[in-house]
């Protein structure tokens, strides 16, 4: 459910109730290409507390429909915004947050984006899920994700590469060999 786009509090009271029914967890998306209009002003001075309090609203409206199983993204394409905004989110709920990058980029700077920023916030404990978000082939999303977890010891599986930079006193091919 990104806030803002979904069409009213009686339309969000739908999808709850065909997800209880059908026993579905939901996230909560709040992104910084889709805020609620009446969020614009706080957005202009504050985009991370306009992300949160975005979020909070739909916080609020499931769990007035009695509703609690969800995860919720504030995601940003600006790295320190995103940041910033899932601290503080950190700061005021419970639930498990699914961390991301919005609209990151290309493979190359689209995936320092995503170590940066997720990468961040994973080494202090902050993030139970998480989406790379490229432009590319979904596979390299997931090939990234799981670099970032690998690289802060979250997941294991096959070697870690550990491979010199090529400098004046290579001799052997170090870049060759490495790939």
């Amino acid at each position: 459910i990104n806030p803002g786009n979904i069409g009213g509090p009686d339309k969000v009271a739908e999808v709850v109730r065909a997800a209880q029914q059908a026993g579905i967890p939901m996230r909560i998306g709040a992104n910084s290409g889709s805020l609620p209009k009446h969020l614009a002003e706080l957005a202009q001075r504050d985009q991370a507390e306009a992300l949160v309090e975005a979020a909070l609203e739909e916080v609020r409206l499931l769990e007035s429909l009695g509703f609690y199983d969800f995860k919720i993204s504030v995601k940003s394409s600006h790295v320190p915004t995103m940041i910033r905004a899932y601290r503080l989110l950190a700061s005021k709920v419970p639930y498990p947050l699914h961390l991301g990058v919005t609209e990151a980029g290309t493979p190359y700077s689209g995936s320092i984006k995503s170590a940066v920023g997720m990468g961040a916030l994973l080494v202090d404990g902050i993030g139970d899920t998480m989406r790379v978000s490229l432009t590319a082939d979904p596979v390299e999303e997931v090939k990234v994700a799981f670099e970032i977890l690998k690289s802060l010891g979250l997941r294991e599986r096959g070697p870690v590469m550990i491979a010199c930079p090529s400098c004046g006193r290579d001799n052997v091919g170090v870049q060759t060999l490495a790939e």
